[in-house]
């Protein structure tokens, strides 16, 4: 019978970060491996949130030369044309293709900066000992994690166009520095959200919900 308020660390229980499977923790401690996945176990990843950080200042930096750059230049019957996301998104818009640029929008602009904001605000109430809502802090996480793998859409369209163009040879497009700035914000912004614990969150969230910061 579990006692009220009791943890699963308490009950010699420890969840896989990679898989998610519950493990009995070893004695010892150090070196338990997953019994599904063989990852090591670990009741907190080491160093998340200073890891974390330094992926997502980084992305941060990468971000507005992402947006400032070109992330494509087009060539066509000798005329150039040079564009960033927002620029490609406004060009898109006045041709009548707005479901294309209401995509690149949210894929590129919008999806980004909300996963920067989410991780900022889940590492400072980390921090900050916050025991404020820890559910809906931990539907943001999840939240981040699903949007990851959709925020490459700009990248992958980018690469599909050149390809495609270049085997018409009507015109000739090239991926702009942007296009790079870019997929590293994306890759940064995914490591952040991976080597974030999201078990943290409930480190000072006692069983009646309050703080246990002092």
């Amino acid at each position: 019978m579990n006692q009220p308020g009791e943890t699963a660390f308490a009950r010699d229980l420890i969840a896989c970060h990679t898989c998610g499977l519950v493990n009995r923790r070893l004695a010892a401690g150090i070196g338990a491996r997953c019994a599904r996945c063989g990852a090591v176990l670990h009741r907190r990843i080491p160093r998340s949130l200073s890891r974390s950080w330094a992926f997502l200042v980084a992305a941060i930096m990468l971000y507005l030369p992402a947006n400032v750059l070109p992330i494509m230049h087009v060539t066509t019957l000798g005329r150039s044309r040079s564009d960033t996301i927002l620029s490609g998104a406004e060009y898109l818009l006045a041709h009548g293709m707005w479901p294309l640029a209401l995509i690149v929008f949210v894929a590129s602009i919008l999806v980004p900066l909300t996963k920067i904001a989410i991780l900022i605000y889940l590492l400072l109430s980390v921090h900050l000992r916050s025991a404020a809502r820890p559910m809906d802090r931990l539907r943001l996480y999840r939240f981040t994690e699903f949007v990851g793998r959709w925020s490459m859409v700009d990248v992958f369209v980018v690469t599909v166009l050149v390809a495609l163009v270049h085997l018409g040879r009507v015109a000739e497009i090239e991926a702009g520095l942007g296009a790079l700035f870019f997929a590293g914000v994306v890759v940064l912004t995914m490591l952040a959200a991976k080597t974030f614990d999201p078990r943290l969150i409930w480190d000072n969230v006692k069983p009646d919900g309050r703080s246990t910061a002092h």
